[in-house]
C-alpha cells in the first residue's frame, strides 16, 4: 500500500514536471505570462490603498494584514492551478465524456485527471503571494507557516473543485455549479475575513472553505494557535477524502463517449 501511494506521488510530480517543461518551450511567453500575472493581482491593492486612507483598518484588518490576505489567497490560488489545474476544467471532461484515456491509465484516475494540465500564470500568482509576505514581513516562522498553508489551501481548494466539477456525472449543467462555487472562493478569499457574520462564517468554515483555504492561515500567522492548526489539518484530510469518494461514486455513472485521445 505504501509502496502504491509512493509511485503515484512520483507520478504526479513527474506530470507536472512534464506540463511545466512543455510550457517552457516558448520562454518569452512564459516569462511574460508570469509577470503580467504578478502586475495584475498588484494592481488590485491599489482599491485597499485607497479605502485604507479613509478606514484604519475594515474587517479587523490593517493594510498589512489585508496584504498578508491577499499574498495567502494568490498562493493558494496559485499552487492548485500549477499543480491541479485540469480540477477547474473537470466538469467538461465528464459532460462531453472525455475521461476516456484516463481511465485506461494504471494509476488512480482522478490524481491524473487533475494533474494533466498546468497553468503558466499561475506561478505569477504564487510569486506574488510570497511578494505580499515580503511585504507585511518575512521571519522564518512566517515563511513556514506561509508555505504549508498554502500547500493545505491549494489542497482544500482543489478538493473542493472536485467535489463541485464530480456533480457533472449526475447533474446536466453540472459545469455550473462548479465554476460558480469556485470563482466564489476564489472572491471571497481576498475580502477580510471579519467583514462575514453568523452563518455566513460558519459557512465559510464548512461548506464554502474560504475559512480554511485562506482566513485562517492567516490568523495563525498572526497569532499562532493549535486548535486552528489541528482544525487546517483535519478539514484538509476530511475534505480529500471526500473528494475521492465522490468522484469514484460518480464515475461508476460515467458514460463514454467513445472519443479516445493519446497523453503523452
Amino acid at each position: 500500500m505504501l509502496m502504491e501511494v509512493k509511485s503515484q506521488i512520483k507520478v504526479m510530480f513527474l506530470s507536472i514536471k512534464y506540463n511545466i517543461m512543455k510550457q517552457m518551450t516558448n520562454k518569452v511567453t512564459f516569462i511574460t505570462n508570469i509577470l503580467f500575472m504578478i502586475l495584475n493581482n498588484a494592481s488590485f491593492i491599489l482599491q485597499w490603498i485607497i479605502l485604507f486612507n479613509i478606514k484604519d483598518e475594515i474587517g479587523g484588518y490593517t493594510f498589512k494584514e489585508v496584504i498578508l490576505l491577499w499574498g495567502m489567497a494568490a498562493s493558494t490560488f496559485g499552487l492548485s492551478h500549477i499543480m491541479f489545474y485540469k480540477a477547474f476544467h473537470m466538469s467538461d471532461l465528464i459532460i462531453n465524456g472525455k475521461l476516456d484515456m484516463f481511465l485506461v491509465q494504471p494509476k488512480n484516475v482522478l490524481i491524473n485527471i487533475i494533474t494533466s494540465d498546468t497553468s503558466v500564470s499561475a506561478i505569477g500568482d504564487l510569486l506574488y503571494g510570497y511578494i505580499c509576505l515580503a511585504i507585511y514581513g518575512i521571519t522564518f516562522k512566517n515563511i513556514i507557516l506561509f508555505s504549508l498553508f498554502t500547500i493545505t489551501g491549494a489542497i482544500v481548494i482543489t478538493a473542493f473543485v472536485c467535489i463541485c466539477s464530480s456533480t457533472s456525472f449526475w447533474i446536466t449543467k453540472g459545469e455550473i455549479l462548479a465554476d460558480s462555487l469556485s470563482s466564489l472562493v476564489i472572491h471571497i478569499a481576498t475580502y477580510p475575513g471579519g467583514i462575514f457574520k453568523d452563518t455566513i462564517k460558519v459557512l465559510l468554515y464548512t461548506i464554502i472553505p474560504v475559512g480554511v483555504s485562506s482566513y485562517l492561515g492567516v490568523d495563525l500567522i498572526l497569532a499562532f494557535n493549535i486548535k486552528g492548526f489541528i482544525y487546517i489539518m483535519v478539514f484538509t484530510i476530511i475534505i480529500t477524502i471526500l473528494a475521492f469518494l465522490v468522484f469514484n461514486k460518480g464515475l461508476k455513472k460515467y458514460s463514454s463517449s467513445n472519443l479516445m485521445s493519446s497523453r503523452i
